[in-house]
């Protein structure tokens, strides 16, 4: 089978290789059919590491995935404790927890100190044809929604929990620095959710035109403008009650810090390049800010299928290039340096 494996920085080969063996009880094949490009896979292709993971050897990229099962192992129950069948397509949530420490009992799968995680190192992810993934990770997709919405019920599900960690209310007011896939699904929550204002920040033009079209009230390019002063300009000095920070987390944090009101909520989601948080302690410390990391998701996927299926997030409209497998390589350096109009890249993976 074909296989795009990351070398080293900036480098992805396609070779191939064996079909994995059977699923073992709990297990099920996947034919991978569709892969998304996120950002902290740009993290693990420019640099090769993300935070403190580092690649030591070639492994396969891609977290953000769906595809059809092909062969089901003994007592393979999805997601939801359904069985699964061969033919069924199904999205796969990446996070493979132990559920059996002390933070998975409690409800907090997305924190398991002893997870494996498809698409980061030493875990192959989905850029391949075919994988075995754990059955309980599996979701199955209603024929609603298209075989590439189903990479983007995960970026869908880290925005519910971003939001689920805001808990903005009815008239409140957000700021969302970063308008990528997962700010402009911000967004839109942001907006079911009722918030009354919403300021949204990026430095690409046609991200600041998209986040107009998903739902924020205010967008601005952080290139023309010094944000934090745009935005206390305003709200009368005020600041708002939710800043989110969905970009890179580098001067973004202090920014964000810097928007929220004294007693608000600083939500963090963009990864660092460079492992670092930068936040001037003292504004912080005297606003009071409750701030908040966000851990990838939880018990977020069947929120997310029901709300794509429904329409009222259309994922499908995110998409803004598409790559066979053989051409990933270029792929992934198009979305590395921004290029201009890219926002959610899928690589079909069948040849």
């Amino acid at each position: 089978m074909q296989v795009a494996r990351l070398h080293g920085a900036k480098d992805i080969r396609i070779a191939e290789e064996p079909p994995p063996p059977p699923p073992a009880p709990g297990e099920i094949t996947l034919r991978v059919k569709t892969v998304g490009i996120c950002g902290s896979d740009l993290h693990m292709y420019e640099t090769g590491r993300i935070g403190y993971t580092v690649a030591r050897q070639p492994f396969v990229l891609g977290h953000e995935f769906m595809g059809e099962v092909a062969a089901v192992g003994a007592g393979a129950l999805d997601g939801q404790h359904q069985p699964l069948q061969a033919g069924q397509r199904v999205a796969v949530e990446p996070a493979v927890p132990c559920w059996r420490c002390e933070l998975c009992e409690h409800g907090h799968p997305n924190l398991c100190p002893n997870h494996y995680f498809y698409g980061l190192y030493p875990q192959d992810g989905a850029l391949r044809e075919r994988m075995t993934v754990s059955a309980r990770n599996c979701f199955p997709m209603p024929d609603a929604l298209g075989d590439e919405t189903g990479p983007l019920l995960e970026t869908l599900g880290v925005a519910l929990h971003a939001i689920d960690l805001s808990k903005i209310r009815l008239a409140s007011t957000v700021a969302v620095l970063g308008a990528g896939p997962v700010g402009l699904l911000i967004t839109r929550l942001a907006r079911l959710a009722g918030a009354a204002r919403i300021f949204a920040f990026d430095k690409f033009a046609w991200r600041v035109r998209l986040a107009k079209a998903w739902g924020a009230t205010h967008v601005y390019n952080v290139d023309d403008c010094e944000p934090a002063a745009v935005l206390r300009d305003l709200t009368g000095g005020r600041g708002v009650d939710v800043a989110i920070e969905a970009a890179w987390a580098d001067h973004s944090v202090q920014q964000a810090a810097d928007m929220a009101r004294p007693g608000g909520r600083l939500v963090l989601v963009g990864i660092p390049p460079d492992d670092r948080l930068r936040l001037q302690h003292s504004v912080a410390r005297r606003k009071g800010l409750t701030i908040l990391m966000s851990r990838r998701m939880k018990h977020t996927y069947p929120r997310a299928i029901k709300l794509a299926a429904a329409g009222t997030v259309k994922l499908a409209e995110l998409v803004s290039h598409r790559y066979a497998l053989s051409e990933v390589a270029r792929a992934y350096a198009r979305n590395a340096a921004y290029e201009e109009g890219i926002n959610k890249v899928i690589v079909r993976v069948p040849r």
